[in-house]
């Protein structure tokens, strides 16, 4: 079946900067950056990205950062963990809308 996703692709992400190649250098420079060690060590930085990945729903994210996770020593039971989180925080973002769609009603109630 074809999909927009195709996990070969994932392998093309640096082409995206054929045609801005000065502003593709900068991006890459700024990613790297971020995922050495600081604050957060690499293994933690992977499982965040990982979480995120789920969270916005991007499957190239979720195959790159899966394996980032594993290699960093990061166990499935981290992993899952971190997805259950990224969803309870995206479940929560959503009700938490509900007070809007409550505000609307007592406005329009009135």
């Amino acid at each position: 079946m074809d999909t927009y996703y195709r996990p070969e692709d994932l392998h093309k992400f640096s082409s995206v900067g054929e045609h801005a190649p000065r502003l593709w250098k900068k991006f890459s420079e700024w990613y790297a950056e971020v995922f050495k060690d600081g604050a957060l060590d690499e293994k933690t930085k992977a499982i965040v990205a990982l979480a995120v990945a789920h969270a916005i729903q991007c499957p190239y994210c979720i195959d790159a950062y899966t394996r980032t996770c594993l290699e960093k020593g990061a166990t499935p039971e981290e992993m899952t963990e971190a997805v259950h989180v990224a969803s309870a925080i995206r479940g929560g973002a959503s009700l938490v809308h509900g007070v809007q769609m409550k505000n609307v009603i007592e406005k329009i109630s009135l």
